[in-house]
């Protein structure tokens, strides 16, 4: 059902994650759907234990097909001009998600979710972040009570030692984004346990 849609897929920082989240892109080549991808400049710069910026880009590129968006100019013309079908942001950091939530455009990610919105397209989160039960949860609430903004499934991924945390189960995400676009309902159960 996602055969010739355009998914917009935004990658925040959560470096920690890159290493399920990316694979999943095949996910969506597997069913005809075309992979643009937009990064924030942190996924562009940053050199972590996880790896650098080049070598996530490398391995998005080679995933996609397509060159990465890096800035807003170039996120800009995903509104009327050039839309997406979908915009998935996977992982999306607590601090995105705080500037979502409160209209802050400052990143190509957030640009192209907002352009999205504004031609009534559904916007997918696939959280990941250790604030989502502290001070991020009023902003996930206001995200969930959003037309057109759809979860991947979470759940805490480690209450013991993270009791605020929350994380998507990626691997709904191929699901999610097909519930949005074609149903325009939430995949259920939202709430998950790992």
């Amino acid at each position: 059902m996602l055969e010739g849609k355009r998914i917009g897929l935004g990658i925040t920082a959560s470096h920690c994650t890159y290493e399920d989240v990316i694979p999943k892109i095949e996910n969506f080549t597997k069913v005809g759907a075309i992979v643009v991808p937009i990064i924030t400049h942190s996924v562009l710069t940053a050199a972590t234990r996880f790896g650098t910026g080049e070598e996530w880009i490398q391995k998005i590129e080679a995933l996609t097909g397509e060159k990465v968006v890096s800035s807003i100019v170039e996120a800009e013309p995903f509104g009327p001009k050039n839309p997406l079908d979908c915009m998935v942001i996977a992982p999306m950091t607590g601090n995105s998600i705080s500037k979502f939530a409160n209209a802050s455009t400052d990143s190509p990610v957030l640009m192209a979710a907002k352009a999205t919105l504004r031609n009534g397209s559904p916007v997918v989160l696939g959280i990941s972040t250790n604030d989502a039960l502290g001070l991020n949860g009023v902003n996930i609430m206001k995200l969930m009570n959003s037309k057109n903004i759809y979860f991947i499934p979470f759940g805490q991924d480690d209450p013991q030692n993270k009791p605020n945390s929350l994380i998507s189960d990626f691997t709904k995400m191929v699901d999610t984004v097909e519930y949005a676009i074609n149903h325009k309902k939430q995949l259920q159960p939202l709430l998950i346990q790992y």
